[in-house]
C-alpha cells in the first residue's frame, strides 16, 4: 500500500464519525419503508478529498471498468485490491453487524432460509468457501454527460441484501446533476422511483436486489435497482461499500 493510502487510513479513522452516533432506529424505519436511508456525514470533507486522490493509483485496485464498454452507462469505476484501505475495512466491519439483523428479518419475511453471521469476517469466509474471494468495494468517477444505468450489484451465490454508497464530491461545487436513484418494481404495478439527495460525505444505505413489503395478505417481495442520473457539469466521485465479495 502506498504512503498516501497509509496516511489516509490513519487520518480517516480519526475523522470519521462513529457509526454508533447514527439514529439507527430512524434508519431502519426508512429502509423498511422506502428501501433506502441516508446516513449523514460519515466521512469528513478532507478524507473525501484523500479518497478521490487515490483514484489514479492503479496499484491500489484490482480492475478498472469503463461503463460504456459493457452497456452499463458512461463513466468508470475501479475495484480495490487486497489489502483494502483501513477506512474501508472499518466501514464494512462497522456497518455489517448493524445491518445483519435487518437482512435476517427481511429474509424471514420473504420466506428465505438464509441467515447472516454477526461479524463481517465470518460472512466473508462464507463467500470465500463458495469461490467468492475478490473484494468488491469500489471508487466510481463520473464526468459531464456520464450516468450509471439502473442495475443490481450481484456477484455470486452469496449476497448481502444491503449496501452503502458514500458521496465524496460536493454537489453544486464539484458537480451538478448526478442524483442517486432507486427504483422499485412491485408485482402488477408500475415502477416507483426514489431520488436521494446527498451532501459530501453522506452515505445512502439501500437494498441490493429485493426487499419485503407488507400487503393486505402479508409480506411480498419487490425488486429494486439503483443508478445515477446524468452528470450535467463537473466531476462526481463515489465510494461503494458492498459486503459480499465476487467470484
Amino acid at each position: 500500500m502506498t504512503g498516501l493510502a497509509r496516511s489516509l487510513a490513519a487520518s480517516a479513522l480519526e475523522a470519521a464519525i462513529p457509526l454508533g452516533a447514527l439514529d439507527w432506529r430512524g434508519i431502519e424505519r426508512e429502509i423498511d419503508a422506502y428501501g433506502c436511508a441516508v446516513a449523514a456525514k460519515l466521512i469528513a470533507r478532507e478524507t473525501c478529498r484523500e479518497l478521490q486522490a487515490l483514484y489514479p493509483n492503479d496499484a491500489l485496485f484490482r480492475s478498472r471498468i469503463a461503463m460504456a464498454a459493457h452497456g452499463f452507462g458512461r463513466g468508470e469505476y475501479k475495484y480495490f485490491a487486497e489489502p483494502l484501505p483501513d477506512l474501508i475495512v472499518a466501514l464494512r466491519r462497522g456497518f455489517y453487524p448493524r445491518l445483519a439483523p435487518i437482512a435476517d428479518r427481511w429474509n424471514a419475511a420473504m420466506g428465505g432460509s438464509v441467515r447472516y453471521p454477526s461479524e463481517h469476517e465470518a460472512f466473508r469466509a462464507r463467500c470465500r468457501a463458495a469461490g467468492q474471494s475478490r473484494p468488491t468495494p469500489l471508487l466510481l468517477r463520473y464526468g459531464p454527460g456520464d450516468y450509471n444505468c439502473l442495475h443490481q450489484d450481484v456477484y455470486g451465490e452469496h449476497l448481502f441484501p444491503l449496501q452503502v454508497a458514500i458521496l465524496l464530491s460536493e454537489p453544486g461545487g464539484d458537480f451538478t446533476g448526478g442524483a442517486f436513484v432507486l427504483t422499485e418494481q412491485r408485482p402488477r404495478m408500475q415502477s416507483r422511483a426514489e431520488v436521494v439527495s446527498l451532501g459530501q460525505g453522506d452515505g445512502v444505505i439501500f437494498a441490493v436486489r429485493e426487499r419485503p413489503v407488507q400487503g393486505a395478505r402479508g409480506a411480498y417481495r419487490v425488486n429494486l435497482r439503483h443508478g445515477v442520473s446524468r452528470i450535467k457539469s463537473g466531476e462526481r466521485f463515489t465510494l461503494g461499500i458492498i459486503f459480499h465479495d465476487a467470484a
